[in-house]
């Protein structure tokens, strides 16, 4: 759920907007308002909100040294001008600045509707990425330390092997050993000794990080990324993801597009 701040110190455009913009469909519960920028700044500071809705031409404080400012606090905010024409080159030096979007005087509920839904994305999109970026980064941690603990290649071995076949179902121990070339008592003594889990315990794991990527990096259905990963049984993947994570596939994926 996302928080707004509306700073315009005209009292009629603000009443409009709170009344009639379906703030619900956007996943907005909280709603603030400053008549003018200084008190803007200290709304700012206590409710720490996500996404503000900036009157260009405010008394007091002008709206490019606002959102300088509240930059400077919160980087990650999202700002949208509200600009009549006379200050329409004004509005995109602000885009330059870092405010992400703009709206024109006489501001309509479609036009609000339309800005904040665009803040509210690129507001989840960076939320989306950071996942997946820290996601990618364990993951390559991960891996670098399994190089660094390898013994004469045969970890890295392993691990290329198993990355080949993490989506067949039907991929054991015993194809592993046949794959490297050892018997199957022999790979399950390495394999422990390598990774302290068991094999299957390992190939459970890395399929299901394998699923919370897909979550978040596609709209594929939920049996789709349960076959891609490994799982013959949408049903077992699912209570499988929930036990390990702690929410099912889908609430995963539902409360990265929340944010």
């Amino acid at each position: 759920m996302y928080k707004l701040l509306i700073v315009e110190d005209e009292e009629l455009i603000r009443s409009g907007i709170k009344r009639f913009v379906p703030f619900e469909e956007l996943n907005i519960a909280e709603i603030y308002e400053a008549e003018n920028g200084e008190e803007g700044l200290v709304i700012f500071q206590e409710r720490k909100p996500d996404l503000v809705l900036l009157d260009i031409n405010m008394p007091r404080m002008n709206g490019l040294d606002f959102a300088a400012k509240i930059k400077e606090w919160k980087p990650g905010v999202k700002i949208a001008i509200i600009t009549g024409y006379d200050y329409y080159d004004y509005a995109v030096a602000a885009l330059k600045l870092g405010v992400d979007d703009y709206v024109l005087k006489p501001v309509s509920r479609g036009d609000v509707f339309e800005v904040l839904g665009k803040l509210v994305q690129k507001f989840k999109d960076e939320v989306q990425q950071a996942e997946v970026l820290a996601l990618l980064k364990e993951l390559q941690s991960n891996g670098s330390q399994q190089e660094e603990a390898e013994t004469g290649g045969e970890k890295k071995l392993i691990a290329q092997v198993i990355g080949e076949h993490l989506a067949n179902p039907e991929f054991s121990l015993t194809m592993l050993a046949e794959q490297i070339g050892y018997s199957p008592g022999y790979m399950s003594t390495l394999f422990k000794r390598l990774y302290n889990v068991s094999f299957q315990d390992y190939m459970a794991h890395e399929r299901l990080e394998r699923a919370k990527l897909q979550l978040l990096t596609s709209n594929k259905k939920i049996y789709e990324i349960s076959e891609e990963v490994g799982f013959d049984n949408p049903n077992y993947f699912s209570s499988s993801f929930k036990k390990k994570f702690g929410m099912s596939p889908l609430q995963y994926r539902e409360r990265i597009k929340e944010g």
